[in-house]
């Protein structure tokens, strides 16, 4: 058990709300690995941007933490919470007013040689990569889209409104 804590770790409300989404699996040995210190260690790394060997003591073993974190995403559990949290807040907005406008944006980032998304963007002086976002009025984030530098956000935008629902 951990005696630190940090900012990014999950409360216990915020675990009841994502508990139902971490899948279970029946059979086997009964598990050591307590789930919410792996989410809190993910949450961390995520946050930091440390890298898995630096991984302070006190979470489970970086090796556990990784194996949780590649299963989960190949799954698609982070999307499944993601789209419900968002879902409950938007909920909870004002009744049959809701909002249905959208904000694009890019961010150019240089980065070295290879890879399939890697262009020139000449306003920002970027050889590299774009991360574009849509985000709705209220700030959540509706899609993500990692292309060349050299596509702009209207090029983009395209590709983004052929994943958005509605």
């Amino acid at each position: 058990m951990r005696t630190h804590r940090y900012p990014s770790d999950v409360t216990d409300e915020q675990w009841v709300l994502i508990e139902p989404f971490i899948p279970v699996y029946p059979g086997g040995r009964p598990r050591k690995t307590d789930v919410p210190e792996v989410i809190d260690a993910i949450l961390y790394m995520l946050r930091t941007g440390c890298q898995w060997r630096y991984l302070p003591e006190g979470f489970p073993p970086r090796s556990t933490v990784w194996r949780y974190f590649d299963e989960r995403r190949s799954n698609g559990t982070p999307d499944r919470i993601h789209d419900s949290l968002s879902r409950k807040v938007r909920t909870g907005e004002k009744p049959h007013q809701p909002r249905t406008s959208a904000s694009v944006d890019g961010q150019s980032v240089d980065a070295t040689s290879g890879g399939e998304a890697r262009g020139r963007d000449n306003a920002k002086n970027v050889d590299g990569r774009k991360r574009q976002v849509v985000v709705d009025s209220m700030g959540l984030l509706l899609a993500v889209l990692m292309t060349a530098a050299s596509v702009d956000e209207g090029r983009a935008a395209l590709t983004f409104f052929a994943r958005l629902d509605g």
